[in-house]
């Protein structure tokens, strides 16, 4: 694997920002959504991406076919 410095200087940040809040996850998003608020920077929020129904529908007939081939 090649080793990218600025990849590893990304992987420095992160972990001393999850020490920083002893890994805990709830206290590591409370804090970026708080840091998120303060800044002046933009943020952009993409609305969810609705699958279609028809889409749903076909999706769950191939996996209920799966699910039935491995049965038998």
């Amino acid at each position: 694997m090649i080793d990218d410095p600025v990849v590893e200087e990304i992987r420095a940040h992160r972990q001393a920002h999850a020490a920083r809040f002893n890994y805990d996850l709830a206290a590591i998003f409370a804090d970026l959504v708080e840091r998120e608020k303060s800044s002046s920077r933009p943020v952009i929020n993409r609305p969810s991406r609705r699958i279609p129904e028809k889409l749903k529908t076909d999706i769950s007939q191939q996996h209920s076919q799966a699910k039935m081939s491995t049965v038998i």
